[in-house]
């Protein structure tokens, strides 16, 4: 049960602030994360860190909660919901763990158009900060 104790781990670090290093605690040093925005896949423990991380700063604010929850052996989907300046963002994490319960492969899907844009827009930011 991969995904059990991978999305109990998962919730506890959201609930924390997804803090980087607890992120990256959850990451196979090979994860690979697939970004709404991004064209290619993201390759690393590191790099994925960086994306989830500012995905958590980005999309993880009072409105943001899960609305549906599904898994089956090493693999889970969530659906949730949040809002940045007024618009509304409803999306999906895919997530696949291994036999270990980190994370191997993380995709995020975000729907509509006009969200996709925004969280583009405040994700590009929040990483350019990170970076330094």
């Amino acid at each position: 049960m991969s995904a059990e104790l991978g999305l109990k781990n998962w919730h506890t670090v959201l609930a924390g602030g997804s803090q980087p290093a607890e992120i990256a605690a959850l990451l196979h040093e090979d994860a690979v994360f697939h970004s709404p925005v991004v064209h290619t896949p993201q390759r690393g423990r590191k790099t994925v860190t960086a994306y989830l991380a500012a995905a958590g700063q980005t999309l993880g604010n009072p409105h943001f909660r899960y609305v549906r929850e599904f898994h089956d052996g090493e693999n889970a989907l969530l659906e949730f919901e949040t809002e940045i300046d007024t618009i509304r963002i409803n999306g999906v994490d895919l997530i696949r763990f291994d036999a270990d319960s980190a994370i191997v492969d993380f995709k995020v899907m975000i729907r509509p158009l006009k969200a996709v844009n925004k969280v583009w827009e405040v994700m590009a930011a929040q990483l350019q900060r990170a970076a330094g």
